[in-house]
């Protein structure tokens, strides 16, 4: 199976800076999108951004210009570096990847445990 790792959530004040890290592992041939959602309390979950295995992003409106997603040259860990953060940015964070795992399986969406992102002055 996959699993999917995350870090680097935390408490900032307004104008701040984080940067969540993705680390997936386990059975992975190949990981052909990787992308970042958040979920704030009574709210739906929210796509913020995504990348391709090939470096094709794309962001949530709401985050362009302030946030940079990227992949490390594994093409398997993932980095979400989020700027001048604002007090609507709070939320848990999950990591999502989409992976083909075998020759004999479609390939599967995977998402890691979330991490806590809170934005307050």
């Amino acid at each position: 199976q996959v699993q999917l790792v995350e870090s680097g959530g935390g408490l900032v004040q307004p104008g701040g800076s984080l940067r969540l890290s993705c680390a997936a592992s386990g059975s992975i041939l190949r990981v052909n999108i990787m992308g970042w959602y958040r979920q704030a309390p009574g709210k739906e979950r929210e796509m913020v951004a995504t990348i391709t295995n090939g470096g094709s992003a794309n962001y949530h409106d709401s985050v362009k210009g302030r946030f940079t997603i990227s992949l490390d040259n594994t093409k398997t860990t993932g980095y979400l570096q989020m700027n001048s953060l604002k007090i609507e940015d709070t939320a848990v964070y999950y990591c999502n990847a989409d992976v083909r795992c075998d020759m004999w399986r479609r390939p599967s969406s995977y998402w890691g445990q979330g991490t806590q992102v809170t934005v307050s002055s």
